[in-house]
């Protein structure tokens, strides 16, 4: 596809429209954008992986900073050309072409160590898992800091404090790997086209192994223990955990733990799923 030179800085009119089937909504709102980039604490040795930068209204504000590298990464085919005419003259601008999810699954060259990313909604949860890993198998080595844009019901879920309606297995995964808080909220009128949803920003700071609240040992034991509590989130405790580890031992664990089995899984916090886990694994007599 021909792309016409657009006017130095402008490029929004000589681009291609949204594509619908790539959950294509770019934002536009400069306020938000300069939020995102004050939230990703850029330095000059940081090198910034952009995932899906549209037509690069966000990838303009982090050329502006002082970091060493912006590294792009777009599917879709008829917005490289434009990216590249805009940005390439920038030694620090480097561009692929391909599925982040794919890409991520091998090591960058680049070598990363923040990411930006307007995550589209229909592979958030995959995204999530590249980015962050898993309890079991954390990203290693784990990004210093993500600065994502995502629905807001899963921004509310990744940031949720115990107690909450929106508390659940995925807070707790989270919050394990990451210190999590909410930068800001996006409406729809933000980003053309509007999409249905309302939209928030998140900035995750990812724990290095040695500030983790649990060991690599210990980490099974701890997936487990969410997935057997969270399968039945409506129940007590001691109704879902008492269908795989017996009576005695859970309730000898839980007092250990300080925890209550009459309480229901959003209403314990991270480090209370890694005392009940250690007191778990220890023997029983």
């Amino acid at each position: 596809m021909a792309v016409k030179r657009a006017p130095a800085g402008d490029t929004s009119l000589y681009t291609p429209r949204p594509r619908k089937r790539l959950g294509q909504h770019w934002l536009r709102d400069q306020r938000v954008l300069q939020r995102i980039v004050v939230a990703a604490q850029v330095r000059p040795e940081d090198r910034l992986l952009e995932i899906g930068p549209g037509r690069g209204a966000l990838t303009g504000h982090l050329l502006a900073t002082p970091a060493a590298a912006v590294v792009a990464v777009e599917l879709d085919q008829q917005l490289i050309a434009v990216l590249r005419q805009r940005f390439g003259p920038d030694e620090r601008f480097s561009l692929l072409h391909g599925d982040a999810l794919a890409l991520l699954r091998q090591p960058l060259a680049c070598n990363p160590n923040k990411v930006v990313a307007n995550i589209p909604y229909n592979i958030t949860g995959p995204l999530l898992q590249q980015l962050m890993g898993s309890v079991v198998q954390p990203r290693q080595p784990p990004f210093q800091r993500l600065v994502l844009l995502l629905q807001k019901e899963v921004a509310d879920r990744v940031t949720a404090a115990p107690g909450s309606p929106a508390c659940g297995a995925l807070s707790i995964r989270m919050q394990l790997l990451a210190k999590a808080q909410t930068v800001c909220t996006v409406p729809p009128a933000c980003f053309s086209p509007p999409p249905e949803v309302t939209s928030a920003v998140v900035a995750l700071t990812p724990y290095p192994p040695h500030q983790r609240r649990y060991g690599p040992e210990q980490a099974p034991l701890l997936e487990r223990l969410l997935r057997v509590a969270y399968g039945g989130r409506r129940k007590m405790l001691r109704n879902t955990l008492g269908d795989v580890w017996s009576m005695p031992s859970l309730e000898q664990a839980a007092r250990q733990a300080a925890v209550d089995l009459s309480r229901r899984p959003q209403d314990l916090n991270p480090d209370q799923w890694v005392g009940l886990s250690q007191a778990l694994a220890l023997p029983r007599p």
